[in-house]
């Protein structure tokens, strides 16, 4: 049973300078426990300072496709894949092997990255022709099904959202730790500010309380570390939370 609460980061994508804020304003708060939902590394920043960081702590850190292409890569890799891939070492890409592709924390949450199933497949977003729009509770509940625990935590689409489904599911989205904006094939994907998101998770008397944190941070350094690197897409993604 959780007695306590839990940090939930995901999406940091490299930006170290966003984790570091997260992870020092976790410690503020004297939160103990952290999971990452995964896409922990890939991206035009500090693939490498960020994976130190995450392996240095010990977090649990479960594997995201983002994460998964870096050790199966596919037969054409992006430009973001092949930086990141030339700068991690083969300790980093063991540690993502090892990752598992879910976990489940004091009996009560289930963690994924996308759905339980995939790891590319948005949980609470449903992409069409029309955008990116929230799923139906049905459509939500047909995707983790079989999942047993009362919270189910997913990342992917990073965008932060709570969900309470009608058979008193909770499913919660932390939002992106370092990647606030990107262009998804259905559309734009937009947080609407640079800041690091992450969440704090606490059993109550009454329920779960779900705590989202939007926090600032030098977000002008990471985007001048994807600059330098000839990456002006996710400099504006990271400088401003809009494509």
């Amino acid at each position: 049973m959780l007695d306590s609460t839990i940090a939930i980061i995901a999406d940091i994508h490299g930006n170290r300078w966003a984790l570091e804020a997260v992870l020092a304003d976790i410690d503020r708060r004297q939160i103990a426990q952290i999971v990452n939902l995964g896409d922990s590394v890939l991206g035009p920043m500090d693939p490498v300072g960020t994976a130190d960081l995450l392996i240095a702590r010990n977090i649990l850190s479960i594997c995201g496709n983002d994460d998964r292409v870096l050790f199966a890569p596919p037969e054409q890799p992006s430009a973001s894949q092949i930086f990141t891939q030339a700068r991690l070492t083969e300790a980093h890409l063991a540690w993502l092997r090892a990752s598992p592709t879910t976990a489940i924390v004091a009996d009560e949450l289930f963690l994924c990255h996308g759905t339980p199933s995939s790891d590319e497949t948005y949980l609470l977003e449903e992409v069409s022709a029309q955008g990116i729009a929230l799923r139906s509770s049905a459509d939500i509940r047909a995707l983790i099904e079989g999942v047993t625990q009362p919270v189910v935590l997913c990342g992917h689409s990073h965008l932060a959202r709570t969900v309470y489904l009608p058979n008193g599911t909770l499913v919660v989205n932390p939002g992106s730790v370092g990647l606030p904006a990107y262009i998804d094939e259905g559309g734009n994907i937009e947080a609407g500010s640079p800041h690091a998101r992450y969440v704090l998770l606490t059993k109550t008397a009454h329920g779960w309380l779900v705590e989202h944190v939007a926090l600032p941070y030098d977000w002008e350094r990471a985007a001048g570390a994807a600059r330098a690197y000839n990456r002006p897409d996710w400099a504006t993604w990271v400088a401003t939370g809009r494509v």
